[in-house]
């Protein structure tokens, strides 16, 4: 009979053992696939992932599996109903190598987003191509954009109007969220436009006479006329002078802008004659935007431009893309001819 109760004892407290350590090894498995890993990249890198308004669980468990092995599916669903998870977030996210449930549930379920990089240069000439290099990393639609550049009841809140909207837009490279709102990335782009358009520049706008987006205008002729920066300032300069003399500013890339031929190598007479607020040989003064968004050294540039007397300037005879400068037109006709005599003879020669 103390044999039957010692073993029926022994049973129990075997029984108990076994239950705790069942218990334990679940509790154990719960901690380490939600704390730990239950998410492991089949590459061992990070993935990153752009989710769409409408996206379920079930579609974004489809899309993480083509890149991650799931240590068990059960537990996640548990761990989603235990955390109250059944729609993600819209917006673009990027994952480590390896996580648990609960750090790919939190991001997803409070949209605790990687922001993305967007960023363009000096060769975005009209609002449309500028949309359309803004909107490449966004969900952004590039028409909705353009559209906004593209309005000058919208765009009165900046100062601007349409011919105008691209001063905005500094060329850089900005971190922001994937679905940001067309209103908050004008936003985000002023606060960017006023850094950048400081105390210090401001005061050398105003000493050379000029606002900051006549500056930025100015620039993109400049950057129209060479890409030698060392040329760049000088070019500056010459344009300052003419148009503190009330000369037309007669820059042949805001006619091949008027003409709508960015390509165009040689602008002929037939091209100054078109009617055109850009074209600057019909028009005196500024044309009434930027030809393309001028880089922030650009800008720089004019605000940094030497004082001098040139009034003239011809491309080099040597065709290295540098340039003549003049004070007089004589000086320049004469500089004008040895250009347009090696343009002769190369022509001959083809």
């Amino acid at each position: 009979m103390r044999f039957k109760k010692r073993y029926i004892v022994r049973v129990i407290i075997a029984m108990v053992f076994g239950f705790l350590f069942l218990g334990l090894s679940v509790a154990m498995e719960q901690y380490y696939r939600l704390q730990v890993s239950n998410f492991r990249a089949k590459d061992d890198k990070e993935h990153s992932y752009n989710i769409y308004p409408g996206a379920t669980t079930d579609s974004v468990m489809a899309l993480i599996q083509e890149d991650y092995e799931v240590g068990s599916d059960v537990n996640f669903r548990l761990h989603s109903r235990m955390y109250l998870f059944n729609y993600p977030e819209p917006g673009h996210y990027t994952f480590p190598a390896q996580m648990g449930d609960k750090e790919l549930i939190n991001r997803l379920k409070y949209g605790h987003q990687t922001p993305v990089k967007i960023t363009w240069n000096n060769s975005a000439r009209t609002s449309h191509e500028l949309a359309e290099k803004v909107t490449n990393n966004l969900m952004m639609d590039t028409e909705t954009l353009f559209q906004l550049l593209d309005s000058n009841e919208y765009m009165a809140q900046f100062g601007m109007d349409k011919e105008t909207s691209r001063c905005l837009f500094i060329p850089n490279t900005y971190e922001v969220l994937w679905n940001i709102k067309p209103d908050a990335l004008f936003h985000r782009m002023e606060r960017e436009y006023k850094i950048f358009w400081n105390d210090t520049r401001r005061h050398k706008a105003d000493s050379i006479g000029l606002t900051p987006i006549e500056v930025a205008i100015l620039a993109s002729i400049v950057e129209g006329e060479t890409y030698r920066k060392s040329d760049m300032p000088t070019i500056a300069s010459l344009y300052i002078n003419r148009l503190r003399k009330g000369m037309p500013l007669q820059a042949c890339p805001t006619v091949k802008y008027a003409v709508g031929d960015f390509k165009l190598k040689r602008v002929l007479y037939r091209h100054l004659a078109v009617d055109s607020p850009y074209n600057t040989y019909k028009n005196r003064g500024l044309p009434p935007g930027p030809i393309r968004c001028p880089l922030p050294e650009t800008m720089d540039f004019v605000l940094n431009s030497p004082s001098t007397n040139y009034l003239y300037m011809c491309a080099s005879p040597k065709l290295d893309g540098t340039h003549i400068f003049s004070s007089s037109f004589n000086g320049h006709a004469s500089a004008a001819a040895q250009y347009h005599h090696t343009m002769d003879t190369l022509s001959r020669s083809k």
